[in-house]
């Protein structure tokens, strides 16, 4: 019970910080009406404890429809291959946006509370989430101009008064950081008149109004309902931006960590065991701040960063700049932890590497991204210049050229060594899933949607898809079933919990190796990288296991003075 009053004296005391106190005592009266009607549906299945992470913990992203066969929903057919092809090799799966939308593959919300029927219905949501722990996306910055909220708003209808964030079209916007080359303020016709409205990302994308209390306590309500229905994980989608201030950046601004903090405080007061994980595809220390103090915000982080320095790493055959950068990533505390990934469905974020990468390093990422038959996507800056943003090209093709003629089989082992870097470094690994199933760059996904995006987002016939990954020596097949080994040893190796001690070691430029200790268990585990196309050796004394020694990579190899990694191969070596 006092624990209970603590939380509620938090929200007040952030409502306070972002409306005021004068305005606190009656937006918290009107949560408290959210929380008891939504606590009564959270209830009705029964309390779940709080749960936290171990190293049987992996993270699939996909699309509800990346998998689909004729005359099935297609939510049912990813979830029937997960259960058969993967099992329990993964733990958590990231259904990317599963609502009604007009745009943006499923990032323009109609209707938070509905289920695309494109894709199925709630009963197929809620029958993933008896086998996996579910990611949601809240796609609360912004909603579709044809949505619900739209609609009203441009109605006229009091209960969507000022949910949006409406200005002069001559308003000085320059200070506004930008993610795409597109105008912030666009124009709507309303029962009052054209209205210009505020569109960080697209003219169909419209930017919530969180000075508005009744947008907050309407979006904790949706956050309480995917509770209800399935969510274990709530993806806080563009969150950065959720705060607008003019003469500011509009990025990061206290009042939205604030609003984050009364979300997980909600959490921990009705549903105790969800957790939230932050999309913000920024530089590695503006990322971090998510996690708030010690974790008492999001509880996970996307490590943004780690993508695209496995790329330069692999390409230049030298890991000194992720070396030297993963020498600052700490455990969080044992509530917090990051999120590893080097692909999702959107491109291999370029605003990581600042500060990190140099101009000319990072025009080399750009120039492999055009080389490898993929595109660039910019951000306007404030001075009206035009930066990279993200490269939009498949994971397997950034580590592999398309148009070179070397082996399958080389090609295969790089990218999969760039797959067993997120496996043991610290935290989660997030697998997208085109990743898992070894797809190359969608060339024609692009020419039919006109979108660089659409290249890593292609829709797979379930009947050609297991006929790929049933015949021997395709690519598919090559790179699913070594992702399931990797995953079967990861579960087998309490070293490899994401809490445990990360520390990177000097081995030079050509291998990468971090040792993992679990202070709890006693455990240990040394994984080596090498980012080199050439055979490596290294002495078995510079990874602190001595002679005697295995590793849990390949059954027989065991013990010797030296450790010899052939090219672009991964061992995972305990004493």
């Amino acid at each position: 019970m006092l624990e209970k009053q603590a939380i509620v004296e938090r929200i007040q005391q952030r409502l306070a910080f972002v409306y005021g106190a004068e305005q606190a005592a009656g937006i918290w009266r009107e949560l408290e009406t959210v929380i008891a009607r939504r606590g009564a549906e959270l209830s009705g299945g029964g309390e779940k404890p709080r749960r936290a992470w171990d190293q049987r913990d992996t993270l699939l992203i996909s699309y509800g429809n990346s998998i689909a066969e004729p005359g099935v929903a297609p939510l049912k057919t990813l979830h029937g291959f997960l259960k058969r092809a993967v099992g329990e090799r993964l733990t958590m799966v990231h259904l990317l946006p599963f609502f009604p939308f007009t745009s943006d593959d499923g990032f323009a919300v109609t209707d938070f509370r509905a289920v695309d029927p494109a894709v199925g219905e709630w009963s197929n949501v809620e029958a993933v989430a008896e086998d996996y722990r579910l990611v949601f996306d809240g796609v609360i910055n912004h909603v579709s101009a044809s949505g619900v909220y739209a609609k009203g708003y441009f109605a006229g209808e009091p209960a969507y008064k000022d949910f949006f964030v409406a200005l002069p079209p001559d308003t000085d916007t320059r200070s506004v950081l930008r993610t795409r080359n597109l105008p912030l303020l666009h124009d709507y016709p309303t029962s009052e008149g054209t209205k210009w409205l505020w569109t960080t990302f697209s003219r169909d994308q419209l930017d919530l109004n969180f000075r508005n209390p009744k947008v907050l306590v309407e979006i904790v309500d949706v956050l309480l309902f995917y509770a209800a229905h399935g969510a274990s994980v709530i993806r806080l989608d563009a969150i950065p931006y959720l705060w607008k201030q003019l003469g500011t950046s509009c990025a990061h601004l206290p009042q939205t960590h604030e609003i984050i903090k009364l979300f997980r405080d909600v959490y921990d007061l009705a549903a105790l065991w969800m957790l939230l994980l932050t999309e913000t595809n920024n530089p590695y220390k503006e990322n971090i701040t998510y996690f708030g103090n010690a974790g008492d915000e999001a509880q996970m982080v996307y490590n943004f960063t780690l993508a695209p320095l496995i790329l330069f790493s692999l390409i230049n055959g030298d890991c000194t700049v992720l070396a030297d950068w993963a020498r600052q990533v700490r455990k969080v505390s044992d509530r917090a932890t990051y999120l590893n990934i080097t692909a999702t469905h959107d491109g291999i974020g370029m605003r990581p590497t600042e500060g990190i990468l140099s101009e000319a390093q990072r025009k080399q990422l750009v120039d492999l991204a055009f080389a490898h038959q993929g595109d660039v996507t910019g951000k306007r800056n404030s001075d009206g210049s035009v930066s990279p943003y993200e490269l939009n090209l498949n994971y397997f093709d950034a580590v592999n050229d398309p148009r070179a003629d070397e082996p399958l089989e080389l090609q295969v082992k790089r990218f999969m060594l760039s797959q067993a870097i997120p496996l043991s470094f610290i935290g989660i690994p997030g697998i997208y899933v085109h990743s898992l199933l070894g797809s190359r760059n969608d060339l024609e996904g692009v020419k039919r949607t006109g979108r660089a995006r659409s290249i890593n987002r292609k829709q797979l016939g379930l009947a050609e898809l297991e006929a790929e990954l049933g015949t021997q020596g395709n690519v598919r097949q090559r790179v699913f079933e070594e992702y399931l080994r990797l995953l079967a040893a990861r579960q087998a190796c309490g070293a490899l919990h994401p809490d445990a001690d990360q520390t990177v070691l000097e081995l030079g430029p050509a291998v990468f190796g971090i040792r993992r200790e679990n202070q709890a268990t006693g455990e240990s585990v040394v994984a080596v990288h090498n980012v080199t196309g050439t055979e490596q050796r290294v002495a078995s004394g510079m990874l602190g296991v001595g002679t005697r020694w295995r590793d849990l990579l390949a059954e027989g190899a065991a013990g010797g003075e030296m450790v010899t990694l052939d090219a672009y191969q991964v061992r995972w070596i305990v004493a």
